[in-house]
């Protein structure tokens, strides 16, 4: 574990924060077991597990079918929440300019 203070503000490496979901994923215990026993928060260890997870799934490809649909449809998202932003830019410069 790497932390750099005792108390708020700590900082986890990337290792930390693997081992910590992973444990989540694989041990069949909850979060909040886990992360008392890390002697970090709920949310905090909810946060980490859906980062790597969102990693993972954009990291494709992947050979599992199901897995790869998810990291599309995840990327297809983003690329029309991208596209509904710069169409709101569009407009606003628009009327802006006359």
């Amino acid at each position: 574990m790497s932390n750099q203070n005792g108390t708020k503000g700590r900082r986890f490496d990337r290792a930390f924060k693997e081992e910590a979901a992973h444990l989540f994923q694989t041990s069949g215990r909850t979060q909040r077991q886990i992360a008392g026993d890390l002697g970090i928060s709920v949310s905090t260890l909810g946060r980490w597990v859906t980062e790597l997870r969102e990693e993972d799934l954009l990291s494709g490809p992947h050979e599992d079918a199901a897995k790869e649909m998810a990291r599309l449809r995840r990327e297809r998202d983003l690329a029309r929440q991208e596209r509904d932003l710069l169409k709101k830019a569009l407009a606003f410069f628009a009327k802006e300019s006359r």
